[in-house]
């Protein structure tokens, strides 16, 4: 087994530190504090399934710092399904049932309860959480700031903690690769009910991912912007990072 340990060079630069040892990936997380927020968007570019404007609160949590890298995923799984290799690379062509395993491996490892964000975790999250100053993307208006997106990434992913963080010190949330959530996808515009809000349970075929990714143009890098698809799902700008429970 391979523990992963990570230390940055400068604020725009990040090196992979590896260490053999009897543990699992080591995996950085970032505490939510709980609050408050309004999710969804009913600004020029958002779309029908982000508005209207809800409130939804919630209870504090922790979520990974980076995108999951293509290490942190052989350390696991003992495979690399991704298409652009480098270890130091967010970890793509994983679907939503590829993660669940992970998530279950790593669990029985570690002993943590690691899971995916909600949709409404992950949104609250990119928005910088009770810092949240209210930006378009996650940590600035200027999506160059933040993200790897179609008009800078020159055709592929990089590696993970490159651009600036938001406010929580949180990395990738917008841009490089789309990023699976727990919920069911609504088709319905939101209606200010919290069912909703949540599809816990399921009532589509389709799961959420967020954050748009290497090839997306700027509004689908919103944070607001939702997307979706079946659990079975793994193309090359698709990847996840973990939450976990206090």
């Amino acid at each position: 087994m391979i523990c992963i340990k990570r230390g940055f060079l400068n604020v725009v630069s990040l090196t992979l530190l590896f260490v053999s040892c009897n543990k699992s990936p080591q995996i950085d997380m970032v505490f939510v504090e709980n609050g408050s927020f309004m999710m969804g968007s009913i600004d020029v570019e958002a779309e029908s399934d982000e508005n209207p404007l809800y409130e939804i609160t919630l209870n504090d949590f922790y979520i990974s710092k980076y995108e999951i890298t293509q290490a942190e995923w052989k350390a696991v799984m003992g495979y690399n399904p991704s298409y652009f290799k480098n270890d130091n690379l967010p970890v793509e062509c994983v679907s939503y049932n590829d993660v669940l395993k992970f998530i279950s491996k790593l669990n029985a490892q570690t002993g943590e309860i690691y899971r995916l964000p909600t949709e409404a975790e992950w949104e609250y999250a990119a928005r910088g959480g009770n810092k949240s100053k209210g930006y378009k993307y996650s940590g600035s208006n200027e999506i160059n700031n933040v993200a790897w997106y179609v008009d800078n990434s020159n055709n592929g992913t990089h590696p993970v903690g490159t651009k600036y963080p938001n406010e929580l010190g949180i990395y990738d949330m917008c841009g490089n690769v789309y990023e699976w959530c727990f919920d069911w996808y609504d088709s319905t515009s939101y209606d200010g009910t919290l069912t909703s809000r949540f599809k816990l349970e399921k009532v589509y075929s389709t799961r959420i991912f967020r954050g748009g990714s290497w090839f997306s143009k700027s509004q689908y890098c919103r944070i607001s912007n939702r997307s979706h698809n079946l659990p079975d799902t793994r193309n090359y700008s698709l990847g996840f990072r973990l939450a976990l429970d206090p």
